[in-house]
Parts: structure tokens; C-alpha cells; sequence
């Protein structure tokens, strides 16, 4: 069915995504399209020789506003101090084509590892501090949950149908970043405190879907994940070092602590664990 619709529609890599949703049922719980888990499955199908899609389309990239990141352009010094001397701290959730292009830069410059289209769902948002003057200062991006993970799947309890059924109600913190020449006691935990409380609202405006949990991976040889525990995130356990897609244990990652974060006190009821 694929192919026919392939073959014969003679449609762009987008508009093909959206058809073959719309012919499939493939649709989210708020009732809006999975176009863009669908692109990515078409993608990975021509990887594979499966399917011929039609060429990508080229698209400019929007020029970047290069005064909004003018510390690191012009090379000035660390800005250090306490979480007073920024605040307050906002973050806005990203929504057209130059914020997309100014995380995506960001991203990929100063994290360590770049930047990505992230598998299924995704909400993205740029944080700002408000003084000496209102500067960018990081990137957060929360994205679907990991499909398997023992640690997580054991600390919250569900067996495998539970899993399937509930999952959509577990976000994954995918990125974050604070920008390398802001050096402000607090900063990032107090971000990671302000996104679980935003996210909220905002994904299930999005997907039609409420999280009560949130997940995390963390390189152990890379950082300490002190931000992370001052923010209430636990640590569950290892991951297996296997990618998301690599069902065949052949893609070796580095092994990365899980942490997550509770959204409510009742959260495994709402994951269809019964006490």
C-alpha cells in the first residue's frame, strides 16, 4: 500500500507522510496527524531500499539574528554571579522558522552531541535571562520516550501491555543546554525546574496527552548530574548502551545513567500500575 500511494500520488516527502496518516488512521490522541513519525519511518524504509521517495526539496535556511548571540560572536568573557543577579528566567517555546534555526545552531555548536531530529514528538525552547539585559543563555528540548529502558520500566513497575498503553505519558528530556559563558550558580537546575513545570500544559496542548513523568539519560564519564539531582530528578539505573532503534544489539553507545522525574504523586496509577 505504501508503494502505490508512493508511485502514484506524486506528492512531497511531507505531503506523502500526511497521506499515508490520513489512509492509515494514523493519528495522535488530540486527533492531529503522525506526520512527522511517519517521515521519519518513510526515511528510514528508503535507508533500507524498501521504498523510492521523491528527492528532498531545498529550503534556505532563515538568516540567524547574530546580535541575539552577540557574547559569543564578539568573544566576551564568562558571565558569572548568582541566580538573582539573572533573574527571572524564562523560556520560550520555540514556534517559527528563525527560532528553529537559532536552537538548531546553538545546539549543535555548543552541545556535545549536536543536533538531531528527534524521534516522534518534540517541544522545543530557548531560555532567556532577563538582567544585566535579556540574553540568551540555553535550549531545552523534550521529545517521545524511550520505548525500552529496564531501569525506568522496573522503577516504575508496568509490564510490557501497560507499557505500550501508557508510554505516550512519559517525556523524555532529550537536550539541554546552558550556554558555555554563562558560569551562574543554581542556573540549571533552576531551568530543569522551570521546564518539568511548563511542559506540561505545553505538550499536551500539542499531542493531546498529559505527561506524569519525565526521563533522562546522562553520560556517567561525562558529568556529575548534580543539576539534575537538585531538581528532585532520581537515578534508576544504567542504560544497556544499545540505541533506540538497534533491536539487534549491534549499535554499541555509551552507557548513560537514567534519571526521571516524577510530575505527580500518583503518577504509576496513571501509568496503569495498581498498587
Amino acid at each position: 500500500m505504501l508503494s502505490e500511494i508512493i508511485d502514484s500520488c506524486g506528492l512531497s516527502r511531507h505531503e506523502l507522510a500526511r497521506t499515508i496518516c490520513e489512509a492509515l488512521g494514523w493519528v495522535r490522541a488530540n486527533g492531529k496527524l503522525k506526520a512527522r513519525e511517519c517521515y521519519e519511518y518513510l526515511e528510514l524504509l528508503e535507508g533500507k531500499g524498501l521504498v523510492k521517495l521523491p528527492p528532498r526539496r531545498e529550503q534556505r535556511p532563515p538568516r540567524l539574528d547574530e546580535h541575539r548571540l552577540h557574547r559569543s560572536w564578539a568573544g566576551a568573557g564568562a558571565l558569572e554571579g548568582e541566580l538573582s543577579d539573572v533573574a527571572p528566567v524564562e523560556l520560550g517555546l520555540v514556534g517559527n522558522a528563525e527560532e528553529r534555526a537559532l536552537w538548531r545552531e546553538l545546539v549543535e555548536r555548543y552541545h556535545y552531541l549536536g543536533h538531531k531530529v528527534a524521534f516522534g514528538g518534540h517541544l522545543r525552547y530557548l531560555v532567556w535571562a532577563s538582567r544585566p539585559e535579556r540574553e540568551l543563555c540555553g535550549c531545552v528540548q523534550f521529545s517521545s520516550a524511550a520505548r525500552w529502558l529496564q531501569s525506568r520500566d522496573r522503577y516504575i513497575g508496568w509490564d510490557d501491555a501497560t507499557r505500550q498503553k501508557n508510554l505516550p505519558r512519559v517525556v523524555n528530556n532529550s537536550r539541554f543546554l546552558i550556554l558555555p559563558w554563562f558560569s551562574i550558580k543554581g542556573l540549571a537546575s533552576h531551568v530543569l525546574s522551570l521546564a518539568a513545570r511548563v511542559v506540561v500544559d505545553d505538550w499536551e496542548e500539542a499531542y493531546g496527552v498529559r505527561p506524569v513523568l519525565l526521563e533522562t539519560f546522562v553520560e556517567r564519564e561525562r558529568y556529575e548530574r548534580t543539576c539534575y539531582r537538585a531538581a528532585n530528578w532520581v537515578e534508576v539505573g544504567p542504560t544497556s548502551g544499545r540505541g533506540r532503534m538497534d533491536r539487534h544489539k549491534r549499535a554499541a553507545e555509551p552507557v548513560k545513567t537514567c534519571l526521571v522525574l516524577p510530575l505527580e504523586r500518583d503518577f504509576r496509577r496513571k501509568l496503569g500500575v495498581t498498587p
